[in-house]
């Protein structure tokens, strides 16, 4: 027996289905009574899961790092370029730290200077990438340099002699090291302010 593929069918106003029209009033009572349209999203819940809908998909939430609230969909943004608390690397030195701190640390970590091997000067951080951009380790360089070298620390040609690049690792290291100590300590610091301002 064959079946009416024509059948009229009906949109279901709370679950957007086409359903057959004989049956619609039928369908939108149970639809009614079970289901509930979002307002934000538009999507069909079962009305008992309506707020842990709204919970979990459209609740503003707090960053765990700045603790700022938010629309969720915005969060992931936020966390990974906005957080004024999300870990940034320092681009002279690598080391991790709070974004908020960043200016401040490169302030100073751009001043420290490093040994430059093609013409051994000793070059400020910041200023490298441009130093290395038109260095050429020419003799007019090694010239200039010279002036502020002594004379035991150049060759019997009378260039200065490079140092290895194992010291300028180890300085480095060292400043790392000393800065995260630094940072550690002003935490601390200010996790003691932040007791004493709540004690009565």
């Amino acid at each position: 027996m064959e079946v009416a593929s024509d059948q009229a069918t009906s949109i279901c106003s709370y679950c957007d289905r086409a359903i057959p029209s004989s049956n619609l009033d039928l369908h939108v009572a149970h639809c009614s009574r079970k289901l509930e349209k979002c307002k934000i999203c538009g999507d069909v819940v079962p009305k008992k899961h309506a707020e842990e809908h709204f919970l979990s998909t459209h609740a503003p939430v707090a960053c765990s790092l700045c603790s700022e609230t938010m629309e969720r969909e915005v969060l992931g943004v936020h966390k990974s370029e906005n957080c004024p608390q999300r870990i940034v690397a320092c681009e002279y030195c690598e080391f991790p730290l709070p974004a908020i701190d960043l200016f401040k640390h490169q302030e100073v970590c751009g001043n420290r200077t490093e040994l430059c091997h093609m013409c051994s000067r000793y070059i400020r951080l910041r200023e490298r990438d441009a130093h290395e951009s038109r260095c050429n380790g020419g003799t007019n360089i090694i010239a200039e340099s010279s002036r502020n070298t002594s004379p035991a620390e150049r060759d019997h040609h009378g260039a200065p002699r490079r140092q290895p690049h194992e010291a300028s690792r180890k300085r480095l290291l060292f400043t790392i090291a000393i800065t995260g100590i630094a940072v550690l300590f002003g935490s601390l610091i200010f996790q003691k302010k932040a007791e004493h301002s709540q004690m009565p």
